[in-house]
């Protein structure tokens, strides 16, 4: 047995999860590539924003592409970074959180063979756009007031565009973190609609799942998540939020990842970690995290289905492979951008077709019928076989993406992009290195064990997708012209 298969075994007996036998995957890496510029230059995206923030970083500054990443097509991607420089200390009663605008960014990444030595692949990701996130309605801001900064309003803001905000203050404190009228927006991780008019952003400050025009920005559509999932009592810092509340998410570990079915029609979103309740029961309960889906038409949640975690410390992001397999991103923190080794940078693969609904279940008893998971990608292993040390591995591996396939004599190789979130870091005022990375794994179907790989736009229905609740879309049933906007 390998080292890494050793330690999964150990901690699923440890903690009751049920670890599967890795399948005997050929994955590996395929190609590499850092974004640390663009037209603008060093550093900086193309927003735009010409000034700095409140504390002292450039209103554009590049970074944190890694939180999520989307496929579009041909060798386009969609990028997203979190809500903003708050790694750069300013206010600990925001939790250091500034009026940045959350965007999303359009990379220009094309795979290339590599004619030289090393990893068979090049890329040069290249930033070709950057889209700014708004309401078309008004949204709560702080006034900043009790915390001796400005207020928490975005000056860009007009009477057709409200922007979202990384601020930690911009929310209603006399409603719950659901309210989606709060201008508060930490996006994690981004899913393309099948028919590429709209994306779709997970985020940890509600949790919320937004849908937004990829034309201009502007968002169309929240959907419900499961009312435990949220807090009744906000608040601006992270100890003072787990402080006022005993049941929903805790505090900067939200909705963490997302995934949508090759059909289009479904979404899958899973929090960062265990809700204050679950964590509260203590034992398997406090590794138990929490998967919604949710019907994209209707915007109904179909099911809720709990995910136990074994190595990591939590989940930064999951993609779909069909209409009920996908691949969970479970990492440590620990690596590059840390100070520290990365240890853990696992990627499973779980189904979700005969598992069992949590719904109304305690944390003891939905951690006993979690979904079985099997390791499919070894990260910290696959990089360090290839001349990573674990002290260069990035310490948030947080986005995933499948991309195009390449054919290798014959032979058909489909692709895993992996990318980093390095807290807008990169070499900012004497930070050290630590750059945008994206990583490109090839995998065979034979490397899915009897799973199968549908691309997405290639699926049509399944358990989740198909029957009665049509196939959504920006003009569908339910958005933006359907059952509501908001």
């Amino acid at each position: 047995m390998t080292k890494t298969v050793l330690r999964a075994a150990f901690v699923a007996l440890v903690c009751g999860g049920a670890v599967s036998q890795p399948v005997q995957a050929q994955v590996s890496l395929i190609a590499k590539g850092t974004l640390t510029s663009s037209a603008a230059g060093p550093y900086r995206d193309l927003s735009g924003l010409n000034y700095t923030l409140e504390n002292g970083a450039p209103a554009n500054l590049l970074g944190g592409l890694g939180s999520g990443i989307a496929y579009v097509g041909g060798d386009t991607f969609l990028a997203l970074p979190d809500r903003g420089p708050n790694a750069i200390s300013f206010n600990s009663l925001i939790d250091d959180t500034v009026t940045y605008i959350p965007r999303v960014h359009t990379v220009r990444m094309n795979l290339e063979p590599n004619h030289k030595s090393g990893l068979p692949y090049t890329i040069t990701p290249k930033l070709v756009d950057t889209t700014l996130l708004s309401s078309a309605t008004p949204l709560v801001y702080g006034t900043g007031d009790a915390y001796n900064v400005g207020s928490g309003k975005p000056k860009e803001n007009n009477f057709f565009r409200y922007y979202l905000s990384g601020r930690s203050d911009n929310f209603d404190a006399d409603r719950s973190s659901g309210d989606p009228q709060d201008a508060r927006f930490d996006p994690e991780s981004i899913r393309l609609s099948n028919d590429g008019q709209t994306f779709f952003i997970s985020d940890e400050y509600g949790p919320y799942v937004y849908q937004f025009l990829r034309s201009n920005g502007t968002r169309i559509r929240t959907y419900t998540m499961p009312e435990e999932f949220y807090v009744a009592h906000p608040a601006p810092t992270t100890d003072l939020e787990t402080s006022m509340n005993t049941i929903g998410r805790i505090a900067n570990k939200g909705m963490e990842g997302l995934a949508i079915t090759p059909d289009g029609r479904t979404l899958v979103g899973i929090l960062q970690t265990a809700t204050l309740q679950d964590t509260a029961e203590g034992g398997d309960a406090a590794n138990l995290l929490r998967m919604a889906v949710v019907d994209v038409a209707s915007g109904r949640v179909l099911h809720e289905y709990g995910y136990l975690l074994t190595t990591g410390s939590g989940v930064s992001d999951l993609v779909a492979l069909n209409d009920h397999e996908l691949l969970v991103d479970e990492r440590d923190g620990k690596g590059l951008g840390d100070g520290s080794k990365a240890n853990v940078k696992q990627v499973f693969k779980i189904d979700l077709k005969n598992a069992t609904d949590i719904r109304g279940m305690d944390g003891t008893s939905a951690a006993k019928v979690a979904v079985d998971k099997t390791l499919f990608l070894d990260i910290v292993k696959v990089l360090e076989d290839n001349g990573f040390t674990a002290a260069q591995i990035p310490s948030k591996i947080e986005g995933l993406a499948f991309g195009p396939d390449v054919k290798e004599k014959g032979k058909t190789i489909h692709t895993l992009w992996v990318a980093n979130d390095n807290d807008f870091l990169q070499d900012y005022e004497g930070t050290g290195t630590n750059p945008n990375l994206f990583f490109v794994f090839g995998f065979t179907d034979k490397d899915l064990d009897g799973s199968r790989y549908i691309p997405q736009g290639e699926d049509h229905g399944g358990p989740f997708g198909g029957g009665p609740f049509g196939h959504g879309g920006p003009f569908g049933q339910g958005n933006p012209f359907g059952n509501g906007w908001f």
